[in-house]
This record gives structure tokens, C-alpha cells and sequence, in this order.
């Protein structure tokens, strides 16, 4: 929907803004209402809101789009689409750390309610407490991103937050303390949401347009498709090695992919480059180019 490019940032970072933001004032809400009218009036209420949805689903026009060439068979077109994302060196290194990290590091949740009772010795309110710490992390992240005003430079955010994912990952699986688990918690949220929305951001920005469906279909199974793996994964090794050690080998893991993407960066930098200068985004480096054009010609 956005057409600017170099407004994807922030209308992601809104996106994500919303989606946090709902998961911190949601439960509250839900909690109000399963306390005053029981759980089944919950979800008949959350039902309901989706008509809001719908209609803004109906009210919405899309102008200036091309209608698409005819269909090509699917698998062909997933071929295609494979072809490409393997073959763009930006593209393949982002989503490989997205799958590395969808499952070692973000399967962390699932084992949340294990250390909130055995590793806090708490209960709901201490698992609602870390849960809460998770979003305003995500929520403060989202909102950042969307307060900045380019989206140059967000190739090194993705390698910072890559780290401090990890690092938080094994700070809060060597914690036994909730006031040293909240600020842990609170660096993975909001490292997890800066490392995906600027990913996000800078695949939707140099994707070529013809491709941008069959991408972004690899950027959300890189994320959600590999979740449930990583789910079974983490169950499995929490069993056999605990909690903490299984939170923190998955951090380790998600620190030695960012040392990978860290040394891919200079790479993805020089082919991403011509491709902002293409869309203006870096319009000082275009005027660049052509002055410099213009003094190798000869004076008349």
C-alpha cells in the first residue's frame, strides 16, 4: 500500500506499534471482561471486532496498479521466486538469520511459564509481569523505528540488535532473580522487533516489484513457518537440559549467526547500495554520481 519507499520504515514501524501496543492494553482488557462476564463473552467481543476489520478491508482503494501478466503455473512461480531469493545476496543472508533466530531465539516464549515457576518461583502474575516486560520492549522498539527518517542504516541495526538478542537471551536463562529477568526480557523484545521490522524494511525496499508477493512469502515462513520447529525444538532440550541452558545455547547460537551477518554486511552494503541511489533514498550520493559524471566530460 505504501507507495515511497522510503516511507516503508516508519509504516512498518507503525504496524508493529499497533500490534505491541494491543498486546499490552488486550490482556487488560480481557481480563476486565472475563472478571466481570466470564470467558465467553471474551471471545464473543473479540469476534466482533473483526467487523471493524472487514470494514476497513471494503473501504480501502488501491490506485495505480498494474494488473499482473497471465498466471504461470504455482510451482514454476515458487521456482522463480526461489531462484531469485537465493540468488540476491542481500535478501539470502537476511532471511538466513531470520530462520536461525525464528528457531533458536524467539522459541524462548514457550518457556516462559517454566521460569516464571520454577526458575522465579512465581506464578500468572510473575509470567504476566515478564510477558508485559517482552511487549514494552517490542512496543518501544516499534516506536523508534518509526520515529526515524530514513531507513539507511538499518543493515548495522540488524547486525547490533542480532547481538543483543542473543546477549539478552543468555542473560535471562543465567537469571534467577525477576528483577534481573524483566530487564533481560525487555532487551529481547525490543531487539527481536528492531532485528525483524528492519528486515522487513530493507527487503521490501530492494525487492524487485515483480517479486514482492513470492518474497515476502519467504520472509514470513523464515519467521512463522519455522517458529513451530523451534517450539519443539526448545520443549525437547528444556526437558532434557533445562530452561536456562536451552535459552542460552539458543542465544549463543543467535550471537555466532549475527558474527556471520556482521561479516556479510560490508558485502550487502556495496549491492545494496545502487539500488537506494536508484530510488533516491540516497539523493546525495545521486547528485554525487552525476557531478561527478559531469567533470569527467570535456569543457567546451
Amino acid at each position: 500500500m505504501v507507495r515511497d519507499r522510503a516511507d516503508l520504515a516508519n509504516a512498518i514501524a507503525l504496524n508493529s506499534s499497533m500490534v505491541n501496543g494491543s498486546r499490552l492494553i488486550g490482556p487488560s482488557i480481557a481480563g476486565f471482561v472475563i472478571g466481570s462476564v466470564g470467558e465467553g463473552y471474551c471471545f464473543l467481543i473479540d469476534g466482533f471486532t473483526y467487523l471493524a476489520v472487514i470494514g476497513c478491508l471494503f473501504l480501502m482503494r488501491i490506485d495505480g496498479g498494474s494488473t499482473s501478466p497471465a498466471h504461470k503455473n504455482m510451482w514454476a512461480e515458487l521456482k522463480e521466486g526461489w531462484e531469485y531469493v537465493s540468488g540476491f545476496s542481500p535478501i539470502r543472508s537476511i532471511l538466513l538469520l531470520l530462520v536461525a533466530t525464528s528457531l533458536f531465539g524467539v522459541p524462548y516464549s514457550i518457556l516462559l511459564p517454566v521460569f516464571a515457576s520454577s526458575v522465579l518461583h512465581g506464578g500468572p502474575r510473575v509470567l504476566g509481569f515478564l510477558t508485559a516486560a517482552s511487549g514494552l520492549g517490542a512496543l518501544i522498539s516499534a516506536i523508534s523505528l518509526a520515529m526515524r527518517k530514513t531507513i539507511v542504516g538499518l543493515g548495522k541495526m540488524i547486525s547490533i540488535t542480532a547481538f543483543t538478542f542473543g546477549g539478552g537471551l543468555i542473560a535471562f536463562g543465567l537469571s534467577d532473580s525477576l528483577y534481573l529477568s524483566l530487564p533481560a526480557v525487555f532487551l529481547i523484545g525490543f531487539s527481536m522487533m528492531q532485528l525483524m521490522s528492519a528486515s522487513n524494511t530493507i527487503m521490501q525496499t530492494i525487492v524487485d516489484e515483480k517479486k514482492r508477493g513470492r518474497v515476502m512469502s519467504f520472509y514470513t515462513m523464515a519467521i512463522i513457518g519455522i517458529m513451530p520447529f523451534g517450539s519443539l525444538l526448545a520443549g525437547a532440550l528444556g526437558n532434557k537440559i533445562g530452561a536456562g541452558q536451552t535459552v542460552m545455547l539458543g542465544g549463543s547460537i543467535c550471537i555466532v549467526t549475527a558474527l556471520w551477518f556482521s561479516k556479510r554486511l560490508r558485502e550487502i552494503r556495496r549491492i545494496v547500495r545502487p539500488v537506494y541511489v536508484a530510488l533516491g533514498i540516497l539523493p546525495e550520493v545521486a547528485s554525487g554520481i552525476q557531478a561527478a559524471s559531469a567533470l569527467q566530460e570535456p569543457p567546451e
